[in-house]
């Protein structure tokens, strides 16, 4: 008698596992975000795919427009040191060719660069020359790195992180009224 009554407390419990919620919405029912239109997006205007998945995330969890001002900021910061050191490492190149191949006139075209010998010169020159390259790979490094972010937050315009999130444990009775462990997740 113990063990039926235990055995009918067991299945009372867990007759809710079985049923099927209808309030949940279809899953055709949601607009797909389109991942492939947030990448394409920033590729040509950076920062326009954080837009775009901005726009299209649900209303409390709008938070991607921040980034706008780290892309530019990282952009044209690197941008400016690209120029710079363009600018500085053709103003030693045209030093040092000055030097070897026209009458040196006591630093008529640059003034402050006659205190450098030519080993000097080139020891500038291709210090600037590296700078360059490092800044060329700064920008192409943070063009890519926004087109990456674009896209790999478009995958989570449509993760759920509501309250709704949660797991129960509940006992159960399996077939041949053997007790378990039923586990329930709800996600929505």
């Amino acid at each position: 008698m113990k063990q039926h009554l235990v055995a009918f407390f067991f299945t009372f419990l867990t007759c809710s596992l079985f049923g099927q919620d209808l309030s949940i919405p279809l899953a055709d029912t949601i607009k797909p975000h389109s991942v492939r239109k947030a990448v394409m997006l920033s590729a040509v205007l950076p920062g326009a795919g954080q837009i775009y998945n901005h726009r299209a995330m649900p209303k409390g969890q709008k938070k991607a427009f921040w980034k706008l001002p780290l892309i530019y900021g990282s952009l044209g910061v690197s941008t400016y040191f690209l120029i710079r050191n363009q600018n500085e490492q053709k103003k030693f190149r045209r030093e040092y060719s000055n030097r070897q191949y026209l009458s040196y006139n006591d630093g008529d075209e640059f003034p402050g660069l006659e205190v450098y010998d030519d080993a000097g010169i080139l020891t500038i020159y291709n210090q600037y020359l590296d700078w360059r390259d490092l800044s060329i790979l700064a920008v192409a490094a943070f063009y890519v790195l926004q087109v990456a972010d674009a896209g790999v937050e478009a995958h989570f315009v449509s993760f759920d992180i509501s309250e709704d999130l949660s797991m129960t444990v509940q006992p159960t009775l399996m077939t041949g009224f053997t007790p378990g462990v039923g586990i329930r997740l709800n996600f929505r």
